[in-house]
């Protein structure tokens, strides 16, 4: 195991050097000019090139990204004598828009992004796992049938128009929720649970309505294997055959899928932060790409790359657990 898990860590920090480089090559030398984006289209050349200067895009492309990659480490300086600005690790720059540190930027969205994926993730999982499993049990019943057109239909239906469906009803007509705004829970936890209702609802329908597919299908692919038979003969009990033998090695395939689809919505949600209005980073990442401010999108590319690496990981060895069958010896 340790040997296992030291090769995974060592894939990972080469995955994450080569998007790292990647990344950066495509936001600073294939886009348009850092210091222009900057300066703005009226400003003279003595001025972009000072501009440049203080970036460190004057120099070698090599010594450029190693100057970045050093900066998420150890931090990095722009600029030099009185106009010296030291940038702290880590350091992804500084926003072309507000001037502002962008991961402290980062940081004061995280917890709204981290909340809304939580507690969306929550709801799919009970509700997805429990509808499969219950229509695998019931295979072929009208619940079954009606179970698995719901979840068709309900992974059907894009977010933003269950967003604007929701707060249609809920918010204009009904009045039985406020409109989503990022309250602390410290500050009022009933508020703080009807403000993040509504973007759980919309982000965990479409993965709900996929999981309860995906359970059913792996439970009664599972209730076929020859080691379920064994153990029916047994007579062990139908709840105990069900959860110890049955849904445990069905849920691997779940597992897959949901360290990647939790660790993309750490990243940000997107189109439901930006429909509700939440200041996540999801959000900050719409606003950054209308304004193209380039170190703000990087930042925060990196950062769902980063969680999607590390989901990788967690997922591989958390099938040691499930399933006996992949255990690493």
């Amino acid at each position: 195991m340790a040997r296992y898990l030291a090769g995974r860590i060592a894939g990972l920090v080469v995955i994450l050097f080569l998007i790292c480089l990647f990344t950066y090559l495509i936001f600073f030398k294939l886009s348009p000019d850092p210091a222009l984006m900057i300066c703005g289209k009226t400003c003279t050349p003595d001025r972009v090139a000072q501009i440049r200067s203080v970036l460190g895009l004057d120099q070698p492309l090599t010594e450029q990204f190693w100057n970045f990659l050093s900066g998420l480490f150890a931090g990095r300086d722009y600029g030099s004598g009185a106009n010296l600005v030291h940038c702290s690790a880590p350091c992804f720059g500084y926003s072309f828009q507000t001037s502002q540190s962008v991961w402290e930027m980062i940081l004061d969205r995280l917890p709204v992004s981290v909340t809304v994926a939580v507690g969306a993730a929550v709801l799919w999982l009970i509700v997805g796992i429990a509808a499969g499993l219950l229509s695998a049990v019931k295979e072929g019943t009208w619940w079954d049938r009606t179970a698995m057109g719901l979840a068709l239909g309900g992974s059907s239906i894009p977010n933003y128009v269950l967003a604007l469906a929701l707060q249609y009803v809920l918010v204009v007509r009904l009045q039985v929720l406020p409109f989503p705004a990022a309250v602390p829970f410290s500050d009022d936890p009933v508020a703080w649970f009807q403000s993040y209702l509504m973007p759980w609802i919309v982000l965990a329908t479409g993965y709900a309505c996929l999981y309860a597919r995906l359970t059913r299908a792996n439970v009664i692919d599972t209730l076929a294997e020859n080691f379920m038979r064994t153990a029916r003969s047994k007579g062990l009990r139908p709840a105990l055959l069900l959860r110890r033998h049955a849904l445990r090695p069905a849920l691997t395939p779940i597992t897959t899928i949901f360290g990647m689809d939790f660790a993309a919505l750490l990243g940000g949600a997107l189109i439901t932060e930006t429909v509700f209005g939440l200041n996540g980073v999801g959000k900050m990442a719409a606003d950054s790409i209308a304004k193209n401010d380039q170190p703000v999108i990087m930042a925060v590319t990196l950062l769902a790359a980063f969680f999607v690496v590390v989901g990788n990981v967690v997922v591989d060895l958390v099938y040691t657990g499930l399933d006996p069958r992949v255990r690493v010896r």
